[in-house]
């Protein structure tokens, strides 16, 4: 029986990563993917344009 109790924590931990797998891939996509999207595009805009207006420091 110790194969058992040796085996048992890695089999667990296996199956509680594969379905933390398969959730993350399920929730890709979707209906609020282009909301998604949208909202990500915007940041990276507002982070450019943050970047572009801030004066350089040179020397």
């Amino acid at each position: 029986m110790d194969y058992v109790s040796a085996l048992l924590p890695p089999a667990v931990m296996a199956v509680l990563f594969i379905s933390v797998i398969r959730v993350i891939i399920k929730s890709q996509g979707g209906a609020n993917k282009a909301k998604e999207d949208a909202a990500v595009d915007a940041a990276l805009a507002r982070a450019e344009n943050a970047q572009q207006g801030a004066p350089r420091a040179e020397s």
